[in-house]
């Protein structure tokens, strides 16, 4: 727990420190790319930094972490401690952010950080490295991997065309080795080498059934969209990897997994959303789980729709399990998919459900409200996001 002379300063400091995260963490980042160049090569997103979504995600997070050690930390904590892993980070690189973060404060702050500032927020930054440190430390031991070297090699042996935008890739070990074991709802890291020679990685979620002997994976391609460059990762392997290629692969993770409750669960998703929650339904199905489940999902239209053969397969095979679509265009009232935007209203909802949420920030919002109106609590409403986490940085989960 952050003391209780630390305590005052950063509650006295907070406002003007996070007022200022901004620019912070834009020399912050600046000043050690340009001096630790290697660190751009497998570690940070050059997507999410040119966007300025990685410095909104740290500035996020440190302002939300200083914020929670008043409270509880424990979900903040949970949430990046799982993407570190997924990325391979390794305890000497705190030491490194350290450094360049606080130049970057003293010299965006300057006078203002005297030595009593400069420690009452050294300390909650050193909370928040031990506690993830030794929250990483585990994860990486119950995934069997070292930190050091945490990718294993698989093989493409199916590549799927989903729709025109997305792809899925049925993957086995390279090694022919016992694939690791993931849990309903967590993602895997994929490590790229770029024509430039530089690693880059994404995460995806596990789209097939964890315990399965293969392990799917589905990626959209992201286009260039305005003034933002399309997604490099996610385009290089729609344009070049094929079954009998290899790809370099995290052992799973994720805290956003399903759980053992018996309660009702709604799977509300939004375009590429659908991942995880298929994952789920698969899950689902090869346990012959009983309990009721809704599988709900808004596209652009059926043609957008990836796995949708799918939901609605896994969907048959459940006892009590029922889905529902909503589409902007192209709805077909036949097969009872639904015009416009996703409307919970038009449903008659357990207020004892489990709910998990993906897709774009947007809409988990909209459709979080809708949920709470409809009398779920908001403690039963879990969700993910694709990319930096700035919904739960910002303290609005």
């Amino acid at each position: 727990m952050l003391s209780p002379e630390s305590a005052a300063v950063v509650r006295a400091t907070l406002p003007a420190v996070g007022g200022a995260l901004d620019e912070i963490t834009t020399r912050f980042y600046g000043t050690m790319f340009a001096e630790q160049p290697q660190l751009l090569d497998g570690l940070f997103n050059r997507g999410n930094q040119a966007s300025g979504e990685q410095r909104q995600a740290l500035a996020g997070s440190i302002a939300g972490f200083a914020q929670a050690l008043l409270a509880d930390p424990d979900a903040l904590l949970s949430r990046i401690a799982h993407k570190h892993a997924a990325l391979g980070v390794t305890e000497d690189q705190y030491t490194i952010v350290h450094k360049y973060l606080f130049r970057a404060i003293g010299d965006v702050l300057g006078d203002a950080v005297t030595p009593e500032v400069a420690g009452a927020w050294d300390e909650v930054y050193w909370l928040m490295a031990g506690a993830l440190i030794a929250r990483e430390a585990r994860l990486y031991q119950d995934a069997g991997v070292e930190p050091q070297h945490p990718w294993r090699q698989w093989t493409v042996v199916e590549r799927r065309e989903e729709t025109d935008e997305v792809v899925s890739f049925l993957l086995r070990p390279a090694d022919d080795a016992p694939v690791p074991p993931a849990k309903a709802g967590q993602y895997v890291s994929v490590r790229v080498l770029m024509p430039d020679g530089v690693h880059q990685l994404r995460q995806y979620s596990l789209s097939g059934a964890p315990g399965e002997a293969m392990r799917r994976i589905t990626v959209k391609r992201v286009a260039a969209v305005d003034e933002a460059p399309e997604g490099e990762v996610s385009n290089l392997l729609h344009r070049t990897v094929r079954a009998g290629d290899e790809l370099t692969l995290s052992a799973p993770f994720g805290d956003v997994v399903l759980d053992d409750s018996d309660a009702p669960l709604l799977l509300v998703s939004a375009g590429i959303g659908c991942t995880p929650m298929t994952g789920m339904l698969e899950h689902l199905a090869a346990t012959g789980s009983p309990r009721e489940v809704w599988a709900l999902h808004a596209d652009r239209s059926p043609a957008d729709h990836a796995l949708r053969a799918d939901t609605h397969r896994l969907v048959g095979e459940l006892a009590d399990a029922r889905a529902q679509f909503w589409y902007e265009q192209d709805a077909d009232a036949a097969s009872g998919a639904r015009e416009g935007l996703m409307d919970l209203d038009e449903l008659e909802l357990p207020a004892d459900a489990d709910v998990y949420l993906c897709g774009s920030l947007p809409f988990m919002r909209a459709v979080r409200a809708q949920l709470l109106e409809a009398g779920i609590p908001a403690r039963r409403i879990r969700y993910e996001v694709f990319g930096p986490d700035l919904w739960l940085a910002r303290g609005e989960g």
